[in-house]
């Protein structure tokens, strides 16, 4: 990569970019960058030496060889223009990862419609434990790791790879793991069979001597990946597979034989509930296999992970309910995380939940109005607009008479404050509190566990 002296992040505060340029830092670079709001993530680069503006000004742009952006910054963005008008190179968030990653010898991406946090935190379990000693970004906090990110001293990188905007294609990596495919982001592709190709291309993209690991169980999966030339290692409960998950129980969360080409590895117990967790283990487990990692490793490794900031964190209890905040905000994990809740406790599971996006929301609210059946209580608040504006085609009121239709007792709330007065109200001892989706409702569990 080349050598730049001095790098400029617009929106440096989000989880990625402020990753990139703690990177940026540790090699020496002058970092500059700036975000619409201050929090303790520009804090901690203020506090290594990076010169951060709150807002976005073009006067920010001041002696740089270089300008990394997001996705979500758009070409009017005065920074933006300020770089274009002075010639200074302007390069998107993914593709500076990707030329980033080619520095090192080996890359593992983690890609896949659900789980790429939690599966890329178990892996940098298994491998931080190891003398692989790698660099590692990760897509949201991990305590073991005292945020998203760690800089190792050898010549491993770790990542997951979002396939939103085909920005996974800015990758090469020697593992790719693709742990699952279904339809999402549709503000961005056509339908299913577009976000399949764009996998597919993904798979394309790791080199004949590297490995592709995939998911044996995934119906979208299937025959995807015949004509690839690099080598192939599957993962799965149900099917043969390279990597296969035996006398799977749970009590109440998960425990299997971890099989490895037909041989018995270890035995596994997880500390995250939830079948999905088994698949994102295997998934883990057959990358850092591959990799050389003993099998006491994987095992120390897998069954020491406790989840990362906003998959399925505990928050605290109010009056004996116990409050978990979630990342889920696609109806499969919505569905697959309420269903994995249910058997953990003995009272109610209630929730809260803040669509993400229009565009999601509109799309897929068949699949979202039969997603939070295991629930006994849901709140619906206002669409988290993220990178969208509000065309006024749908509305989280639209979601909760959907609901209904489907027997499921849903209201809506308008603010977090009354959504928590709601759940305190109307839950009793025992029961579950749940936060979930991707925007800033995890709130509401901050104003329910401080009472």
């Amino acid at each position: 990569m080349k050598k730049y002296t001095s790098i400029h992040f617009i929106g440096i505060g989000g989880i990625s970019m402020s990753a990139l340029a703690q990177i940026m830092l540790d090699k020496g670079v002058k970092v500059s960058g700036s975000d619409i709001t201050q929090s303790h993530l520009t804090d901690l680069l203020k506090n290594k030496g990076a010169k951060i503006q709150i807002g976005h000004n073009e006067n920010n742009i001041d002696n740089i060889d270089l300008v990394v952006y997001t996705s979500a910054v758009g070409e009017d963005n005065p920074e933006y223009q300020k770089a274009l008008a002075l010639g200074i190179p302007l390069v998107e968030r993914a593709a500076f990862l990707g030329e980033m990653m080619n520095d090192y010898f080996k890359t593992t991406a983690i890609s896949g419609t659900h789980g790429k946090t939690t599966t890329t935190g178990m892996l940098a379990d298994i491998m931080m434990n190891t003398d692989i000693d790698p660099t590692i970004l990760l897509g949201g906090e991990y305590q073991a790791m005292e945020g998203n990110i760690r800089l190792g001293k050898k010549n491993y990188f770790l990542t997951e790879a979002c396939e939103y905007k085909r920005n996974f294609l800015n990758f090469s990596p020697y593992i790719g793991a693709i742990l699952n495919i279904e339809e999402d982001h549709l503000d961005y592709y056509k339908d299913l069979s577009e976000i399949k190709s764009a996998f597919k291309e993904f798979a394309q993209k790791i080199p004949s001597y590297g490995f592709l690991v995939y998911n044996a169980d995934d119906k979208n999966q299937e025959n995807l990946f015949d004509d690839l030339s690099c080598n192939m290692k599957s993962f799965g409960i149900n099917n043969d597979s390279y990597a296969k998950a035996v006398d799977v129980k749970f009590n109440p969360y998960p425990s299997y034989d971890l099989f490895i080409e037909g041989e018995k590895i270890c035995h596994i117990k997880l500390k995250v509930p939830g079948f999905h967790n088994i698949y994102n283990s295997l998934a883990a487990a057959t990358c850092a296999y591959i990799t050389g990692v003993s099998n006491c490793s994987i095992k120390n490794g897998l069954e020491n992970f406790s989840g990362t900031k906003r998959r399925f964190e505990y928050k605290g209890t109010y009056k004996n309910r116990i409050i978990i905040d979630d990342y889920a905000h696609h109806p499969t994990e919505i569905k697959t995380t309420l269903d994995a809740v249910s058997n953990l406790t003995e009272g109610d599971v209630l929730v809260v939940f803040q669509p993400h996006t229009y565009s999601r929301t509109e799309k897929l609210m068949k699949q979202f109005s039969q997603a939070f059946s295991s629930a006994s209580k849901v709140v619906i608040i206002d669409i988290y607009a993220a990178r969208e504006k509000n065309d006024g085609k749908v509305s989280s009121k639209d979601l909760v008479s959907n609901l209904k239709k489907n027997n499921v007792d849903a209201v809506y709330k308008k603010d977090f404050q009354e959504a928590a007065e709601y759940l305190m109200e109307n839950s009793s001892s025992k029961d579950i509190i749940m936060t979930m989706g991707a925007g800033d409702v995890y709130k509401v569990g901050d104003i329910i566990t401080k009472l």
